[in-house]
């Protein structure tokens, strides 16, 4: 008997049949989706074992129950000689286990695997007949794209191992299953370049997980904390994606990627930040054009975090940078406005927060609505009746709108853009850019399994600014790519790293 249903991990099944079954229905309290189906092979007593809703019905029926009930019969007439012909004379399915303890008999009974117990073995057989609901291949939610593929990471883990697959044909590609967290017991892959990531650095990412203080995972999020070292700084050195080429692009340059059961977005460690501004058909475009839309990005980085901050600092405290036209013009709009400038600036961002949260979290049918009556009905009621400037109103929506350009760092861009707009407002133009400073010298120490987030600007490397400020052709780019662990100042093996 089982005494505590966290003991059972490491037990061994008992060559008892009736002592199994029972020890089963303790570990799981009887739950009403336990399948056990006893029946009798030559006599030999034997319990087939699945979870209602993960395995499918069809399946068995045609790879087990019929080759299973043609045993009768025959030479076999002993509980090993069953075994023994089960296991090495009958394959019924590609996806096979044999568990000797209870921990892994229960984790591939959750896993939509069949267990076949016989009395008299004290190892039982799995068989993978999984048929739960899944959802189908997809395009990506979050990060869409003209030229490059349509499909997107789905929540079944082992689907999304098959999309990378598709595109790395090589031998030298490493996926290795193993469950975290002690209740959920979440099935994550790693995968990697077994030529370009160094094994150290797999093996603490790998005990890193194992060790995860978590009683389940249910979303990437989850897990991103413990993968990032760079504690102190804004700008995470991990990234997230939906995308299965872009995640095959960053494991070819040498990163590590993390598939989670149950949600469609991968982890990638360690993250550069210049790669915020890069997306897929930058490398689909022609150069001239990509290197165009890449300067839009970091020109629509740094709007979406200091324009408003900027125009509240200049007019409040600088009005003298303006031309005379300009400066009439701004303070006829402003004279009405009852509140402070940066106070002002406040209140439409945190609106303007306010609406897309609600447009998030409303149904599809009316987030649609919602945006509509907030930005228009609002905002011009908002202006016409004298509580916020039309000018002001343009800055902060040109700063949102640029905001959307970078969606992968928008937590950081929304915090940052409060906190320029407060130190525009109380120290103006100098505020900024010390806060400027600040956010550049805390980029700049940051680093992440001793990468430097800020790779590869900080510490420089020339050869890899090809495809930073610019986007060279692939003629030029396909000589001597450089991977993550060539960049200057990495040290991925952990030998001085501080996330060592």
């Amino acid at each position: 008997m089982i005494p505590d249903m966290y003991e059972f991990e490491n037990v061994p099944v008992t060559a008892s049949l009736d002592e199994n079954i029972t020890n089963i229905e303790n570990i799981l309290g009887k739950s009403s989706d336990l399948l056990l189906n006893p029946f009798f092979i030559n006599g030999i007593p034997c319990n087939l074992l699945c979870f209602e809703g993960l395995v499918s019905t069809q399946t068995i029926t045609n790879l087990m129950l019929v080759p299973l009930t043609e045993l009768n019969g025959g030479k076999i007439n002993s509980p090993k000689q069953l075994f023994e012909h089960i296991k090495n004379n009958m394959l019924m399915t590609i996806d096979r286990g044999m568990p000797e303890q209870y921990g892994d008999l229960i984790r591939r009974l959750m896993s939509g695997f069949a267990v076949l117990l016989i009395d008299g073995i004290s190892t039982a057989v799995a068989f993978g007949v999984q048929g739960y609901e899944t959802r189908g291949i997809g395009e990506p939610s979050s990060e869409g794209n003209i030229r490059g593929s349509h499909e997107g990471f789905v929540e079944t883990v082992r689907t999304n191992m098959s999309l990378v697959r598709r595109r790395i044909k090589s031998p030298l590609l490493r996926f290795e299953l193993f469950p975290i967290t002690k209740t959920s017991h979440t099935d994550v892959i790693l995968a990697y370049m077994a030529d370009r990531v160094p094994m150290k650095l797999v093996k603490k990412i790998r005990k890193q997980l194992e060790e995860l203080p978590l009683e389940s995972v249910l979303g990437s999020g989850y897990i991103e904390p413990f993968l990032n070292n760079t504690k102190k700084t804004v700008f995470s050195g991990v990234s997230v994606t939906e995308r299965p080429d872009v995640f095959c692009a960053k494991i070819l340059e040498g990163r590590i990627g993390l598939l989670i059961e149950g949600t469609p977005f991968a982890i990638v460690v360690p993250s550069l930040f210049v790669e915020n501004f890069q997306t897929l058909d930058d490398y689909n475009f022609r150069p001239f054009y990509a290197f165009l839309i890449r300067w839009i990005r970091y020109i629509a980085f740094f709007l979406a975090v200091f324009l408003p901050a900027v125009y509240a600092a200049t007019v409040t405290f600088h009005p003298e940078l303006f031309n005379h036209t300009l400066l009439v013009t701004l303070a006829a709009a402003e004279q009405n406005a009852p509140l402070p400038l940066a106070l002002e600036a406040f209140i439409v961002l945190i609106f303007y927060e306010i609406i897309r949260e609600a447009g998030v979290r409303l149904p599809k049918s009316v987030g649609g609505a919602v945006s509509i009556v907030g930005g228009l009905i609002i905002g011009d009621a908002a202006v016409s009746a004298g509580i916020i400037s039309n000018p002001l109103l343009l800055v902060c929506a040109i700063s949102v709108t640029a905001s959307f350009v970078i969606p992968s760092i928008d937590q950081p861009v929304t915090v940052l853009r409060f906190i320029a707009v407060a130190a525009g407002g109380i120290c103006g133009l100098y505020g900024i850019s010390l806060l400027a400073a600040v956010m550049l010298v805390n980029i700049c120490a940051a680093e992440n399994y001793g990468v430097p987030v800020m790779s590869p600007i900080s510490p420089f490397t020339p050869k890899a600014m090809r495809d930073v400020l610019t986007r060279v052709g692939f003629r030029r780019m396909a000589s001597g790519n450089v991977s993550v662990e060539k960049l200057h100042g990495v040290d991925m093996d952990g030998k001085n790293s501080k996330g060592e």
